[in-house]
């Protein structure tokens, strides 16, 4: 192993506004104190109960994915399962999030963006 995941960063406009997003998502803590990071306008974390740590970065004119357009790729996304698909996708849109493909009855998942335009999946259990 030459590194170990130590946490996962999200480019957007307002890094309060998705960290708490993913709070209301995944639980944990918006920027506890850790000295691997300093906290300011342009920088928030999420330390959440799994351990799993998402950062949050300001971008100058930030330019959301666009799903399915290769123009604007996803760049990457998160899957976050699940126990109830329909429960976490109501919860997910009150949130703040949008809804961009929900599949058929048949599928396990369904992908969303949060408020920044990042695509996320939620996967049932």
């Amino acid at each position: 192993m030459i590194a170990k995941l130590q946490c996962v960063v999200l480019d957007c406009a307002d890094v309060l506004e998705l960290a708490r997003f993913y709070q209301s998502l995944l639980g944990g803590a918006v920027n506890q104190p850790n000295p691997r990071w300093s906290l300011d306008d342009d920088w928030a974390t999420l330390h959440t109960d799994t351990g799993l740590v998402l950062a949050f970065q300001r971008v100058e004119d930030h330019r959301p994915p666009q799903w399915a357009d290769p123009a604007r790729p996803q760049q990457f996304h998160l899957d976050l399962g699940v126990p109830d698909l329909d429960r976490a996708q109501e919860k997910a849109l009150e949130l703040g999030a949008t809804l961009l493909d929900a599949g058929d009855e048949k599928r396990s998942w369904r992908i969303c963006a949060d408020p920044a335009g990042h695509p996320f999946c939620l996967v049932r259990d």
